[in-house]
């Protein structure tokens, strides 16, 4: 299969795409994949560190611009159509997948006027713009949440999960040993979770010695969150810029303070590990609030509003769960009952299905 994978900008874009390429090319060496993407996304940085073929194309976002900006994408969207048919016709993909970003809309227009087949992967519960507005031209809608589905039409969605990196689906269940808080606000840290959990450390005195903490903050927040653990008489160790391997840190988990990105969700899913959700409240359409949402209302995570983040606050909430290890393995059940493993093989089965259909 030649696999054209178009979009970016964000990791929760991004990530999904990588885990798809690379289960096709371990399971099918003779396959071939490219990312179309832009400059200024995530991807330029990432995927040649990976190995994976990058090209990119001109175009950038106009949700939230003023009317003059907006009217100057309309040329910078037509000549990222024309960019992107001329990467098409060169790759001569069987099919092309979004998976949203600005980089997404002009390849799937190219690849709809080139005839070929299109599927969408939507990571959120509820879809970002370009997916809504290119729904009705694709071949195949894949899910991460069932909540999404009332967003599209009916009949070409189908409920497949948000592929993930390597070692997720292999997560054991929440372990005996010291109980460890994993606390993170993606790859470059959240400074409202990394400001809430320093104050909140003096709230935590009563149970030093009784659970762990490993900190992603970001390298901007580092070493001044290492200084309030110090203060506040915690290990400063507990802080960290980057968390490696995240499949063992939530391994070693017990217990989850984190954004709420399509990623993150399906990790914690496919995981089955109990979580204190802080979405992003400037996310486009709010969707990180939809993603806490759909796992809150399933008794897998509690939501915790930004404007609501407090340390009396945070402080209660881990406590409790910490003094009450059957809620806590309640909560770790129902998020494992809700993930989708495999996601990757299911999208794959998808793009098979319809370059079948289609007669490439």
């Amino acid at each position: 299969m030649r696999l054209l994978l178009a979009g970016g900008g964000t990791g929760g874009h991004l990530f999904p795409a990588v885990a798809l390429a690379q289960r096709l090319l371990e399971t099918d060496p003779g396959s071939e994949v490219l990312f179309v993407g832009t400059q200024r996304g995530i991807e330029a940085r990432t995927l040649p560190a990976l190995g994976l073929p990058l090209r990119t194309v001109d175009i950038g976002g106009f949700v939230g611009k003023g009317w003059l900006k907006q009217l100057a994408v309309g040329p910078q969207l037509a000549k990222s159509i024309w960019q992107s048919l001329t990467i098409i016709t060169g790759f001569k993909p069987d099919v092309v997948v979004g998976v949203g970003g600005y980089a997404s809309g002009p390849a799937l227009v190219a690849a709809k006027l080139k005839g070929l087949p299109v599927l969408i992967h939507e990571q959120n519960a509820w879809p970002g713009l370009t997916n809504r507005l290119l729904a009705r031209w694709t071949d195949r809608i894949c899910l991460s949440f069932s909540e999404s589905d009332r967003a599209f039409h009916h009949g070409r969605t189908v409920l497949t999960g948000n592929p993930l990196r390597k070692g997720m689906d292999d997560c054991p269940p929440i372990p005996a040993a010291q109980p460890l808080l994993l606390v993170f606000g993606g790859s470059r840290g959240a400074r409202a979770i990394n400001d809430a959990m320093v104050e909140t450390l003096a709230h935590l005195a009563p149970l030093k010695g009784k659970f762990e903490i490993l900190h992603q903050t970001g390298t901007e927040d580092l070493e001044r969150v290492r200084a309030g653990y110090r203060e506040a008489g915690w290990n400063p160790d507990s802080a960290v810029p980057f968390i490696q391997d995240m499949a063992a840190a939530y391994a070693r988990a017990h217990l989850v303070l984190c954004r709420a990105g399509a990623t993150t969700i399906a990790e914690l899913t496919a995981c089955g590990r109990p979580s204190i959700l802080v979405p992003y409240p400037y996310a486009a359409a709010d969707h990180q609030t939809a993603n806490a949402q759909a796992l809150a209302s399933k008794g897998a995570g509690l939501l915790l509003p930004q404007s609501d983040l407090n340390a009396e606050l945070l402080g209660r909430m881990i406590g409790d769960l910490f003094h009450d290890r059957e809620r806590l393995l309640s909560m770790a059940g129902a998020a494992f009952s809700v993930g989708k493993r495999g996601a990757a093989d299911l999208i794959l089965q998808e793009c098979r299905a319809i370059i079948k259909k289609s007669g490439w």
